[in-house]
């Protein structure tokens, strides 16, 4: 293990597209979602600490969710739960933890990551990292896993990359938004664009000049607390401060600005488990394409469709087809695959 490796673990979102299993109170990463025994967030840091030390790993959270947190890993110190006291995005979380990470260790090297996404062979995702690993240690360089698009999906951003690089690790020619779905093909076509999966590996070093230079403004407000990161009033100054700094993700406050932006394409298999549809491509599936978590099922006349329950509830369907059927709780939900995109706006209206 090297002790210069860090992890960034962001465990602060909702996952609402996800509902109703995922609510506010209890969100995606901390759930099992493929009933493999281990929940989002246990895979994940078990997948880091293969190649970053236990103690090297910190998650990033919203403070509601802290004792679920320690709850789950219960290898990790509070200290290593850094508590968001309001949402503002990736940026302001990224540089916090950055400067942590300073004060502790100058030369350290560190990966941002997300903790509820699935990914197949482990084995390969630590040789990817610790191929940006030894590139971040060597380079000034901010870097991205790109994952190779397998379909014009409209869902991701997409990273356009110089398609005359001939190294393995590519020069970034810019960050695309989500397009839409004539685009999304035209990019797959051209051959020279991958998926934005979120996953990050920079020196604090590099990532904290880019911040510098591009984010003058929040550095200021993070530089003010680092006397006290890493110690008894570091939680006073991050309560009285971090709702300060701007709403905004780290792609638009540093990547999409720098110059020094590189990716390694991703030579795993990747999902991010944003909606029931990617669950259901991810499960196991019976020889009509539908996808069972807990229930056990009489189906008839009926494909591809995902049924999640509580465990052993007998589920009886006749003619459905491409569904959504989630039981959970006081709430079914019965709903097209088709439409899955809009549960997330029909979780916000019910709310209001």
């Amino acid at each position: 293990m090297n002790k210069n490796y860090y992890a960034i673990l962001m465990a602060g979102g909702v996952g609402s597209r996800f509902w109703p299993v995922s609510t506010t109170e209890f969100p995606k990463q901390f759930h099992d979602m493929l009933g493999s025994g281990d929940t989002l967030i246990q895979k994940t840091f078990s997948r880091l600490s293969k190649l970053i030390p236990i103690e090297n790993i910190l998650i990033l959270t919203n403070e509601k969710y802290n004792n679920l947190v320690l709850e789950q890993l219960p290898m990790v110190k509070q200290e290593q739960v850094l508590l968001e006291p309001a949402m503002r995005n990736t940026a302001p979380c990224i540089l916090y933890a950055s400067l942590k990470i300073k004060k502790q260790n100058p030369d350290a090297v560190m990966v941002v990551a997300p903790s509820d996404h699935w990914i197949e062979d482990e084995d390969l995702f630590t040789e990817n990292l610790k191929q940006c690993f030894d590139f971040c240690s060597n380079e000034d360089s901010l870097m991205t896993l790109g994952i190779k698009p397998t379909f014009p999906n409209t869902g991701f951003g997409y990273i356009e990359y110089n398609k005359s690089d001939n190294n393995p690790i590519k020069t970034v020619n810019q960050f695309r938004e989500k397009p839409d779905y004539e685009t999304a093909k035209s990019f797959l076509a051209s051959g020279n664009f991958l998926w934005n999966g979120g996953i990050f590996i920079w020196s604090v070093k590099s990532i904290i000049e880019a911040f510098e230079k591009f984010q003058p403004e929040m550095t200021g407000l993070f530089f003010k607390g680092f006397e006290d990161y890493n110690t008894h009033s570091e939680a006073a100054f991050i309560n009285e401060n971090y709702a300060n700094a701007e709403n905004v993700s780290i792609d638009y406050a540093v990547l999409e600005k720098a110059k020094n932006v590189y990716v390694l394409p991703a030579t795993f298999d990747w999902n991010d488990l944003g909606t029931w549809g990617s669950l259901h491509e991810k499960l196991d599936k019976d020889e009509n394409n539908n996808a069972v978590v807990n229930a056990k099922v009489v189906l008839k006349n009926s494909s591809s469709n995902i049924i999640s329950t509580s465990k052993d509830k007998l589920v009886i369907i006749d003619g459905l087809e491409d569904f959504i059927i989630v039981d959970k709780d006081n709430v079914l939900l019965i709903y097209p695959k088709s439409k899955e995109q809009e549960i997330k706006g029909l979780v916000a209206s019910l709310k209001q």
